[in-house]
């Protein structure tokens, strides 16, 4: 069986309307997530998580 192949999804916000960010997973397809938390090119947070 071949590897998978990794999709790299990427989005900039120029200004968050409050301290609040929400991710609907309902809206992911099944599989493996990575999520990076980055400020300034510097990682503040690394979590992964699976969607069943």
């Amino acid at each position: 069986m071949m590897p998978q192949k990794k999709i790299k999804y990427e989005s900039k916000i120029e200004a968050l309307p409050s301290q609040k960010i929400i991710i609907n997973v309902n809206q992911m397809d099944k599989g493996d997530y990575e999520l990076n938390i980055v400020h300034q090119n510097k990682l503040i947070k690394k979590t992964t998580f699976k969607k069943k």
